[in-house]
């Protein structure tokens, strides 16, 4: 696999010794960068990895960002410290970051996303989702399949969402917008923040909403079943979808696309 990199910062006798000896092993298909290189001072170096489109990928960075694009798969990636972007493989994915933000895009199989800190912003993944953050916002477009979102501090969007849908938010808001018909579940929960609903007005779904201190509002028809200051019950159609709902401290509504 070719490789390249550019050497960048200060120190020119650091320099000429990273030029003469390059922190870069290859043993076979496995490429380790930077094993030995604890006595680099100043120097900020970037890596350019080429590989052949149907390429499994494992890698890790310790401090900075990695790029992952257009490779079979599937595709493990984690940084201690600094952004991990991954686009445009055919297979499963693995994300993780430490702290930092996660960018991905157009993932064949389905995905596994972690992050300690930081925001996470995915599109366009054929499979099963499951995304996990601790200290920021979420927002996911376009998911194909089931999606599994849960963050502790910050907000979670998705767009587009046609399959199962579970939202678990500690302390933000939740925004959803797609189709809960033909049995879906979508299963929204936060303890303080609002939950925002943007359904198509054919939709057909059974709505079971709760707020412990906020307003239950939709702007669509829908047949009530049961309702109180801080719940609802109510379906539109022939209720074939399920959505559930439930905030401690913020107000639910439910509008059209």
């Amino acid at each position: 696999m070719p490789g390249g990199w550019t050497i960048f910062g200060g120190g020119a006798k650091s320099v000429d010794e990273v030029a003469a000896n390059p922190p870069v092993e290859q043993s076979g298909s496995t490429i380790r960068i930077g094993k030995s290189s604890t006595w680099l001072k100043n120097v900020s170096i970037d890596y350019q990895v080429e590989v052949p489109h149907d390429t499994e990928v494992d890698a890790d960075v310790a401090s900075g960002g990695i790029t992952i694009d257009n490779v079979t798969g599937p595709v493990r990636a984690g940084s201690a410290s600094g952004y991990v972007h991954v686009y445009r493989v055919d297979r499963d994915a693995t994300v993780k970051a430490a702290s930092g933000s996660i960018d991905v895009g157009s993932i064949g199989g389905y995905l596994r996303v972690s992050s300690a800190s930081g925001d996470v912003t995915v599109a366009d993944v054929k499979g099963e989702m499951q995304v996990s953050e601790a200290s920021g916002s979420i927002h996911i477009k376009r998911p194909g399949d089931r999606v599994d979102a849960s963050t502790a501090s910050g907000s979670i969007e998705i767009e587009g969402a046609n399959a199962d849908l579970k939202a678990h938010a500690i302390s933000g808001s939740i925004q959803v917008s797609g189709n809960p018909s033909a049995n879906r579940l979508w299963e929204l929960k936060t303890v303080s923040g609002s939950v925002e609903l943007r359904v198509p007005k054919n939709a057909s779904f059974l709505l079971s909403a709760e707020s412990t201190s906020g307003d239950i509002r939709t702007s669509i028809p829908v047949i009530l079943e049961e309702q109180s200051k801080h719940s609802m019950r109510a379906h539109t159609g022939d209720a074939s979808g399920r959505i559930e709902v439930r905030t401690v401290s913020g107000s639910v509504s439910v509008g059209g696309v």
